[in-house]
């Protein structure tokens, strides 16, 4: 037993080494592959904050990141089997819109059939547990879809969250990250090494896309990333009949949820199509009340790692095991509890109060959107 725990612990680093060693060597040579493509992104095009051509396609270097790492070191069994090739769709579309362009309709259709396909190899949330209710086995057209609309949400998410220089990346990594350590306590060893070989090719990936990027993930990274850590958190977590099941997936990727929710409450507010671009991301927002780059990133790494030890403390530091409750625990928990709530309240305050103090920043809001 403690030969096999060992194993998998060994796993999960030689998978995330592998993959880092990969996605650093294997990026630049993909950059180069992109500028004699022409598959770049210019300045003022898009929602993008680049000052110069940046070649995108860096996804491509991802999905070999990850994919060679995990057939040599997974347990192929058939749910495996099914995220690996969802996430090679997934990629797919993302590249194929990075190279040519599809209209949001083929996006989505793209999108759906990926995310279809794991929920075809038994990767659906099979029960859930209702408060008072308790535990109820969901039936397969109930959990199927709500499978398939979750890991298309996902997918959106960190590809609408894709907008500052080593943004998306670094939120999937500590994402990853934290999905890695809940998953090794729980004993799912697949969905462990599959997440730290997230970690591991995000990380990579940082050496390159961090301020000022040198290369870009573009659809076919954000899609494959957002597909990959949703296929975790349905694979390793959400399977568990537990109401903690569900806060830790939505603690762990409440950045990209908020700036998602955030976005879309936005375009309904002034009538705009949900699924066209434009710059209400709160990291454009960032940027408005003056923010370099790099230090709007960096706040949001910030944020996301206290959301992550929130999500991390509710599994490891708990009050109440086995009926004896832990004054320490509870003492701990509180305290990080705390610090999450008091950064996003910091957040707010930054993105709010400060833009509505400033004259300069509220009269150019104004301009925006009367433009």
């Amino acid at each position: 037993m403690i030969g096999h725990e060992l194993r998998n612990h060994l796993e999960v680093f030689y998978g995330l080494g592998v993959a880092l060693v990969i996605v650093v060597l294997l990026t630049p040579a993909v950059g180069g592959m992109a500028r004699l493509l022409g598959v770049v992104d210019r300045p003022g095009e898009g929602r993008r904050a680049n000052t110069r051509t940046v070649p995108r396609l860096g996804g491509l270097a991802l999905f070999f990141g990850i994919f060679v790492p995990a057939l040599a070191f997974l347990d192929l069994d058939r749910n495996m089997r099914g995220l690996l090739l969802g996430a090679a769709v997934a990629t797919t579309v993302g590249a194929i819109d990075d190279f040519r362009g599809l209209r949001w309709w083929e996006k989505l259709a793209g999108q759906l059939v990926a995310a279809s396909i794991p929920t075809g190899f038994g990767i659906w949330v099979h029960r859930f547990t209702f408060p008072v209710l308790g535990v109820h086995e969901l039936p397969s057209w109930v959990g199927v879809p709500l499978t398939v609309l979750g890991i298309v949400a996902v997918m959106n998410m960190v590809n609408l969250l894709d907008g500052l220089d080593g943004l998306a990346a670094g939120v999937c990594c500590i994402s990853a990250g934290t999905f890695a350590l809940i998953e090794l306590d729980l004993g799912r060893a697949n969905a462990a090494i599959l997440a730290a070989i997230v970690v591991g090719a995000t990380a990579g990936f940082l050496r390159h896309n961090f301020y000022p990027a040198r290369i870009f993930m573009g659809d076919s990274g954000a899609l494959l990333l957002g597909f990959t850590l949703a296929g975790i958190s349905v694979e390793g977590l959400l399977k568990t009949a537990s109401l903690v099941s569900l806060f830790l997936p939505l603690a762990v990727l409440a950045v990209p949820i908020i700036d998602t929710s955030f976005v879309v409450a936005k375009r309904l507010k002034h009538r705009l199509p949900v699924y066209e671009g434009d710059r209400f991301h709160l990291h454009h927002r960032f940027l408005n009340i003056g923010y370099s780059q790099r230090r709007a990133v960096l706040t949001i790494y910030g944020w996301c790692l206290t959301l992550a030890a929130a999500a991390l403390a509710t599994r490891f530091v708990r009050p109440h095991p086995h009926g004896d409750w832990r004054p320490w625990a509870i003492a701990v928990d509180a305290a990080i509890g705390l610090a999450a709530l008091a950064a996003s309240l910091y957040i707010v305050y930054l993105l709010e109060i400060v833009k509505l103090a400033n004259p300069i920043l509220r009269r150019r809001e104004q301009l925006r959107k009367t433009a």
